[in-house]
């Protein structure tokens, strides 16, 4: 009887984020630079938004001073590799996330660092900012597989990215020490097979006919996945 390996794969390597600002209706993406500092800190650095870093490895910060040196950091990191949100009715900086763990021989890759303002948070903006990037991931930059984990408690995480259409695969115990406490992490993931259904329902989302005079949505994002 003959053995099984699994599939045969293309194994040509994906391409690398570049620098490529991602525009949609409501935000875009930018590569994150320092000229973002004092949107950043306004919107996400100030003490008031300690909560914010609860899960973040960094943060929270006492003051602009201990900031300012972080965003320059995070600003010339390959890997993580930031993205600013800017807000397309403000021109402002609202938060940030990442592409990380970038695998590119095996086609793999993490949407993770995830900061957004309180304005943003559960907002079109933040969904159309997850659609841009995402597509970017398999369409542009020819990811097989994309990512998501965070800490087992952190349950706004988890059920975001079981909106955004990531499936569960399981929890890695004593995964991590972060800020000196244990982490045990739940993993998601979306494949390349998968994303070209769940791209459907995010530009039905987003469509302003899925929109009423009072900006309400009139079809869910799990509706329109048929959940």
């Amino acid at each position: 009887m003959a053995r099984s390996f699994g599939a045969t794969v293309d194994t040509h390597p994906a391409k690398p984020p570049q620098p490529t600002t991602l525009t949609g209706r409501s935000v875009r993406l930018e590569k994150l630079d320092p000229s973002h500092t004092d949107d950043l800190y306004e919107s996400i650095g100030r003490p008031e938004y300690v909560a914010l870093w609860d899960y973040i490895p960094d943060g929270p910060f006492p003051d602009k001073e201990s900031f300012v040196p972080f965003i320059a950091r995070l600003s010339q990191s390959p890997d993580p590799y930031l993205y600013a949100l800017i807000d397309q009715r403000t021109n402002k900086a609202v938060g940030f996330f990442s592409l990380m763990r970038i695998d590119q021989k095996n086609r793999v890759i993490e949407i993770g660092y995830v900061v957004f303002s309180p304005l943003l948070q559960r907002t079109t903006a933040a969904t159309e900012a997850f659609y841009l990037l995402t597509n970017a991931v398999f369409k542009d930059m020819g990811y097989r597989r994309y990512e998501w984990k965070c800490n087992d408690l952190n349950e706004p995480s988890m059920k975001a990215a079981v909106r955004f259409g990531f499936k569960p695969e399981g929890v890695f115990r004593q995964h991590m020490i972060v800020k000196g406490q244990n982490r045990d992490t739940a993993w998601f993931s979306i494949l390349d097979s998968e994303w070209p259904a769940l791209a459907e329902s995010f530009e039905k989302w987003l469509d302003p006919q899925n929109f009423d005079a009072e900006g309400k949505q009139r079809s869910t994002l799990a509706t329109l996945r048929g959940l």
